[in-house]
């Protein structure tokens, strides 16, 4: 079908004419300045959705000890705190067929695992200071009510961890092998949204452009059930002591218990959102509730594993403070490794440990709760 031309109406008619994007990087630039063509359905709240830019190539890593192995093109996130991942293809890209969709799960399954709040907070203020917009405008637009940023960013961490997200493939113009794909995708993904967004660009006389969005897969993401999608449920204490009676050798049960009794009495537990069970723990540091540290009891394959949130210790409390943490840690050979690693990149990762691993090696959980109460106190003092 060949595309038609677009009249404007005023003292005289005036035709625009289609015009493909002549770079891709022009293309994608677009998108960073006007994220409203990509607004479409609603908030929770029934309000317009506002998508509001994270950052414009976003590293995606593979590994916690890892640097980013890939580059998403845009992430944008709304007021409900749900993630936007963006990939942007001209059609003359042949790329636009299939294999964008192996990279598009590749950075979905990825940034859920290793996007911690704070790197996404980092990169959202980073961005800001780049294009010159002031921080408390662009919150403006994302903070419900009294919610704080890190409370939001929170927030996203634990809708990234869940799926709840939207997967937007950019082109100007949709294929119908990708169109295809995406509406198969979208009624199999229950948390997932997906969606093509075929972007036709009508040049006129100077500088006028116009912009038309046409939506693909918005049937199917009406036709999911809505008991269909999972409501996050949060994660008790007393569903991680169940897991940890029933799973648990008796060492590492006693770590994992003692772990968290110490952060029930001197912090604050918060019940993540994925599908095994998991509990982050936020402690009282300068004022503020700094998370420190994350236990997860995987169920495919079963693993118990400790994470240390360098990321947000590292934004809340500087780098200095990131490295004394890391230096007052036990010395278990699979943590040590891990945080060797960590800084030489900057202590912006989430270095973790096994249950089983600590419980072999005498005095790490002491060792753990004395570097934690170090960070704590020693903190504090400065202040």
């Amino acid at each position: 079908m060949t595309d038609q031309s677009v009249f404007v109406l005023g003292s005289d008619l005036q035709t625009l004419e289609p015009a493909a994007f002549e770079t891709e990087a022009e293309f994608q630039e677009l998108l960073a300045r006007h994220p409203r063509v990509l607004d479409f359905g609603s908030l929770a709240d029934g309000q317009p959705l506002r998508l509001v830019l994270v950052a414009r190539e976003m590293g995606v890593s593979t590994s916690a000890e890892s640097g980013p192995a890939y580059w998403l093109d845009h992430l944008f996130v709304d007021a409900d705190g749900v993630p936007t991942l963006v990939e942007v293809k001209r059609a003359s890209d042949t790329r636009i067929r299939r294999e964008v969709v192996g990279q598009m799960l590749d950075y979905a399954a990825n940034g859920a695992r290793y996007w911690p709040g704070a790197l996404l907070q980092r990169s959202f203020e980073e961005t800001c200071v780049a294009d010159g917009r002031p921080l408390e405008e662009a919150y403006g637009e994302l903070l419900l009510g009294d919610r704080s940023p890190e409370e939001f960013w929170s927030m996203v961490e634990e809708r990234l961890a869940a799926g709840q997200m939207r997967l937007l493939f950019v082109a100007d113009r949709i294929p119908l092998e990708l169109r295809a794909i995406v509406e198969f995708l979208n009624r199999q993904m229950r948390q997932t949204d997906v969606y093509a967004v075929e972007l036709t660009q009508y040049r006129g006389d100077g500088d006028l452009r116009v912009l038309v969005p046409r939506i693909h897969g918005e049937v199917a993401t009406a036709a999911k059930s809505p008991s269909g999608r999972r409501t996050a449920q949060r994660t008790t204490r007393a569903d991680m002591d169940a897991v940890i009676r029933a799973r648990l050798a008796p060492e590492p049960s006693r770590l994992a218990t003692a772990l968290l009794d110490h952060a029930a009495a001197r912090g604050r537990l918060e019940g993540g959102t994925a599908k095994y069970p998991s509990m982050s723990v936020y402690y009282p540091v300068a004022g503020r509730q700094v998370p420190i540290w994350t236990l997860s009891l995987y169920d495919n394959p079963v693993k118990e594993e400790l994470a240390f949130s360098f990321g947000s210790l590292t934004h809340h409390l500087g780098l200095d403070r990131a490295a004394a943490f890391a230096e007052s840690l036990p010395a278990v050979p699979e943590l040590r490794k891990k945080l060797e690693m960590q800084r030489q990149k900057g202590y912006k990762g989430w270095p973790s440990v096994s249950l089983s691993a600590l419980a072999a090696e005498p005095g790490a959980l002491e060792g753990i709760l004395a570097a934690i109460q170090e960070l704590v106190d020693g903190q504090e003092a400065a202040v």
